[in-house]
């Protein structure tokens, strides 16, 4: 009953001075249903009461997937739990920042983590963007944990997912403005892409082969016939002078 009491006091409307995100209890960014379910599931009663910014890095390193819940009686995964957890604690920004260097080293559940939490608490849109964004750049693999079944994805595809998509892990995401409006608001400046310079020296290539290619044909219509279709006929021409005088 004690370890219950860690979150449901947290939910309890009556009385709550805790830290608030869009003016609202942190927790109640997850839906009824998913709270109760983490309140209510092992891993949440014995693995995160107590837990401090501190100590839930330890569990944080520890997963081995993400997703929300999964099953017919729709558990929380761990990485569900940890990041409800991370709603109650509402740690600085600095905390978080921390949370994605170390993922980029070694950890990338950790940074996986801290990324859905950014996602869910912080509420300058611009803020999200410029935080996330590089995280593009990460190809490594992640296991999800889906309802029915295990999938493979990456870390740039989630974090793609939490920019662009409205539900993730179970979980309805805050609105977030696109990008091209904040572009336009001058909050944020123009994405540079990552492949810019690939992209660049691949449309090159194309230009050259495209100018090589009118090079030849206009050679071949220079130095040949043109048939009906257009092309340069280079075959000289063998017929005799005498067929050309008809019979």
């Amino acid at each position: 009953m004690a370890h219950q009491a860690d979150a449901r006091r947290a939910l309890d409307e009556r009385g709550y001075t805790g830290a608030l995100i869009r003016g609202d209890n942190p927790l109640k960014l997850f839906e009824k249903a998913v709270r109760d379910r983490i309140v209510d599931s092992y891993y949440w009663k014995e693995q995160c009461f107590g837990l401090n910014a501190a100590t839930l890095l330890d569990r944080a390193v520890e997963l081995t997937f993400i997703g929300g819940t999964y099953g017919v009686a729709q558990k929380p995964t761990p990485f569900l739990c940890l990041a409800f957890k991370l709603l109650q604690l509402t740690p600085d920004r600095e905390i978080i920042e921390f949370y994605l260097q170390q993922g980029g080293e070694e950890f990338k559940y950790l940074r996986a983590l801290a990324a859905f939490y950014v996602r869910l608490a912080w509420e300058k849109d611009e803020e999200v963007y410029s935080t996330l964004e590089p995280l593009l750049s990460d190809y490594r693999k992640l296991k999800r944990r889906t309802r029915e079944s295990w999938q493979i994805t990456y870390v740039d595809q989630f974090v793609d997912d939490l920019l662009t998509k409205s539900r993730v892990c179970a979980t309805t995401l805050p609105k977030i403005n696109p990008r091209l409006f904040l572009e336009d608001e001058n909050r944020l400046e123009p994405r540079v892409s990552a492949l810019g310079e690939e992209l660049e020296e691949l449309d090159h290539d194309d230009e050259e082969r495209v100018n090589g290619q009118s090079d030849e044909s206009d050679e071949g219509q220079m130095n040949g016939h043109v048939d009906g279709n257009g092309l340069a006929d280079s075959q000289p021409d063998h017929r005799s002078d005498d067929s050309m005088d008809g019979d």
